[in-house]
């Protein structure tokens, strides 16, 4: 079964490139990233760009509206995902775990959706 892992974190509290606190978290997403992708685990996975170059559609009216930012306004903000191909919810709740923001942010983890 594959299982995606929503990352999210307050980018405000977020390490930020070039300081001392994100080269320990890069290194342990590698060692994770690494591990899962080893153990034919991953099926993918990206970091995504700061939420400040997203943008929202919506469809209202019958007219586009697109919007800057994200969709809500949260304290936390999707930063990346990774696809997981793992026997069961349990196997894939305990590598979301692992997942090195679920520290200091959270990791959803839902199932993906198969149509026969």
């Amino acid at each position: 079964m594959k299982y995606m892992c929503l990352i999210y974190a307050d980018e405000a509290e977020h390490p930020q490139p070039g300081t001392a606190e994100m080269a320990p978290l890069m290194e342990a997403y590698m060692a994770f990233t690494n591990d899962i992708q080893e153990k034919g685990i991953m099926v993918a996975g990206e970091p995504l760009q700061s939420v400040a170059t997203s943008t929202t559609v919506r469809l209202r009216g019958g007219k586009t509206e697109t919007t800057d930012g994200p969709f809500a306004e949260t304290k936390e903000q999707l930063g990346g995902y990774y696809i997981l191909d793992c026997k069961d919810l349990d196997e894939a709740l305990a590598y979301a775990a692992r997942i090195p923001t679920a520290a200091f942010g959270s990791v959803e983890v839902r199932p993906i959706m198969v149509f026969d």
